[in-house]
């Protein structure tokens, strides 16, 4: 039975709660591949997605009627506008269920929402988001608490299965079928980890006594982080005691790239006294474009290279000269960067923040007047195209983003906390009233499934290929629908309690389901012959 589909539970009939957890969970690696994870929090976290799921459950029986059923704010079923599917709610917003093409989702907003795409191979659990989620791409999953606890797995880049489970900051742990891949860090006491934190490999004892951490060829010996340090590696060699003094160097090596090609690893001569007051760096060193850093703050930066020479005095506040021969251009800065002038093929710079600025490059335009009240942002990289336009910085922006091989376009605007509208690269439209959080974080998938049903009193939709569109005020309490493949339009109030109806076939008005008043009827056969005929001579 924990094999079967939820699918094939419901056509046989049988859910038990001793199914539940195996049901909602059962394609997934975290039971199948991982038994370490039936820990006492997963067992916590399976029972509050089967409960959760038991009232979702009920919309799949009922949504196999013919009809929809529409019983005022008790239930209210109707079909999607942007894309192939259904939809049936309760108590307005609160509880809900989807189905769109091979993606169905069971929501009771705020608390959690769960769906799963079988063709797609993903499924996503959120309860109380962002408190506990649960996500999964085919084998790849992860569940988090509050990204304090989590446990992830999948495969490796090399196709090792990998297991991890952390409790930060305080420990870390990876278990893998290959066991060059696997370690346990218990912070502060000892531990060793792997491709975390910025680093290849880090291993510690009594952090901060003790910590080795490596980089590629670069080896770091830290005692007593961050003060002291030695460090070594392919022809490199240095210490630090900060931030009173450091000194480095790197003898000139070679290596072999992913093409097989040797290519040649610049070496570096670096010396540090009274960080960050005095530097003394030449870097690059056996390539092209050797560099030298002279700093003595707040008095001088002075960096030269062969292809660009920069300058600054009396730091921050001094003047800045820049000469850039790779990208071509001259800059002036003073103080860099809220006054800064650049002239030149690869840029173009007139700025006195805060009052205006505007900056031009062959790929980036940027403007602004009286910073943060406008702001204008251009980006021209074939075959992208996209300005964004922002008042106030999240008060209202508009962003415009186009493919110029294919000419499709997408466009969003937002008015915090009043709307947020968009149009899709397929022409689709949507507008909702209001947006609290949306322009706030756009694109948060998650945010829009837990929350934004709550607050969206009025949304209207369209779908550019069928021309059907939708709008809707207080959940459903108004709602109108216009299906032009059928020529259906439908208006309800109350939750579908006084429906009105009209298409090829007549008119009706519908009071608690039952029809009233005269109707225009055509003959079903007729209407049906009418629509296959106006398709064939469309097509």
């Amino acid at each position: 039975m924990a094999g079967q589909s939820v699918n094939s539970v419901h056509s046989v009939g049988l859910l038990t709660p001793r199914t539940w957890p195996s049901l909602t969970l059962s394609r997934s690696p975290l039971v199948s591949r991982a038994n370490y994870v039936r820990s006492g929090t997963m067992r916590i976290a399976d029972y509050l997605l089967s409960v959760c799921l038991v009232g979702g459950m009920a919309f799949s029986f009922v949504g196999r009627a013919q009809d929809p059923i529409e019983a005022g704010p008790l239930w209210h079923e109707f079909a999607l506008t942007l894309a192939p599917g259904k939809r049936a709610e309760v108590l307005g917003p609160i509880i809900s269920y989807e189905q769109r093409e091979s993606r169905e989702e069971w929501r009771w907003t705020p608390l959690f929402s769960y769906g799963r795409d079988e063709a797609a191979e993903t499924t996503d659990f959120d309860f109380f988001y962002p408190f506990l989620t649960y996500d999964r791409f085919g084998l790849e999953y992860r569940f988090q608490v509050f990204q304090v606890f989590s446990i992830a797995g999948g495969q490796s880049v090399t196709g090792a299965d990998k297991k991890r489970v952390t409790l930060f900051p305080f420990y870390f742990q990876q278990r893998s079928s290959d066991p060059s891949q696997e370690y346990t860090a218990f912070l502060p006491f000892f531990g060793t980890l792997k491709n975390r934190l910025f680093r290849d490999r880090t291993h510690f004892v009594m952090w901060p006594l003790y910590a080795q951490t490596q980089k590629k060829d670069v080896v770091t010996d830290n005692y007593v982080v961050p003060f002291f340090h030695l460090r070594h590696g392919d022809g490199l060699k240095g210490w630090q005691f900060w931030p009173l003094v450091g000194a480095e160097h790197k003898d000139v090596t070679t290596r072999t790239n992913g093409f097989g090609e040797v290519e040649t690893v610049g070496g570096h001569r670096k010396f540090f006294t009274l960080w960050p007051f005095y530097f003394n760096n030449d870097l690059g060193l056996g390539t092209d474009n050797p560099q030298t850093q002279r700093v003595l703050l707040p008095f001088y930066s002075i960096q030269r290279s062969p292809l660009r020479d920069s300058a600054t005095y009396l730091f921050p506040l001094g003047l800045t000269l820049t000469d850039d021969r790779e990208k071509k251009y001259h800059e002036v800065g003073a103080p860099w960067p809220f006054v800064v002038f650049a002239r030149g093929e690869g840029k173009t710079v007139n700025r006195f923040w805060p009052l205006f600025g505007e900056a031009r490059s062959p790929t980036l335009e940027s403007d602004f007047y009286l910073w943060p009240l406008y702001k204008d942002n251009r980006v021209t990289s074939e075959p992208l195209e996209r300005q964004r336009k922002r008042v106030f910085l999240f008060l209202y922006s508009d962003l415009t983003e186009k493919n110029t091989a294919t000419g499709q376009a997408l466009r969003r605007t937002d008015l915090w906390p009043l709307f947020t509208a968009r149009r899709g690269l397929e022409g689709n439209e949507r507008l909702q009233l209001f947006a609290p959080l949306e322009p706030l974080v756009p694109n948060n998938k998650s945010f829009e499934r837990n929350y934004s049903p709550v607050w969206s009193v009025w949304r209207t939709e369209k779908n550019k290929q069928t021309g059907a569109a939708s709008e809707s005020l207080l959940w459903n309490f108004y709602r109108a629908e216009a299906t032009p493949e059928t020529k259906m339009k439908k208006c309800s109030l109350f939750f579908g309690l006084v429906k009105y109806e009209s298409g090829p076939g007549g008119s009706r008005w519908r009071l608690f389901q039952v029809p009233k008043g005269k109707t225009n009827h055509v003959a079903a056969p007729e209407v049906k012959r009418r629509v296959v005929a106006e398709k064939i001579n469309h097509r």
